[in-house]
């Protein structure tokens, strides 16, 4: 079976799952959910199913989709709970810790490719402020949701 697969189980079987949690997996470049979570999921959201093996079905879409279907899920009896694929360990993420995770990750890109020496003094200073506002909004909006 396929890594994933295994994550699934044993997340289900967990002594800590809960009924109404489907877990939602990335996969490189696309959302899935499987096994029985694909199959609620895709009668929800009228999503196509397809197999992940020859006995395990899966339903999903793009990375950039995320928010869209959130929103869509945001009022059924569900709780999604995101299963981050990293290089080191699988996390299992709500979606607001996963968003939070994905704005920070956008702010620290975007202050590795800064390019400062082509900024004065003034801009550096105005670049600052900018980077300290971003981050004072995703703490506070973090904060609601601890």
């Amino acid at each position: 079976m396929s890594k994933i697969y295994n994550k699934y189980i044993e997340l289900k079987s967990s002594p800590n799952y809960k009924n109404n949690t489907l877990y939602l997996f990335k996969s490189g470049i696309f959302f899935i959910f499987i096994d029985n979570d694909a199959k609620i999921i895709a009668n929800l959201l009228n999503l196509k199913l397809s197999n992940l093996t020859d006995s395990v079905l899966k339903c999903g879409f793009p990375c950039n989709s995320l928010q869209k279907y959130m929103n869509l899920l945001k009022n059924t009896p569900y709780r999604i709970e995101i299963i981050s694929n990293d290089a080191s360990t699988k996390q299992v993420l709500d979606i607001n810790q996963y968003n939070y995770g994905e704005k920070i990750q956008c702010i620290i890109n975007e202050i590795i490719n800064l390019d400062i020496d082509s900024l004065s003094i003034s801009e550096a200073y105005a670049y600052l402020h900018n980077i300290q506002e971003k981050f004072q909004t995703l703490y506070s909006t973090y904060l609601k949701y601890k």
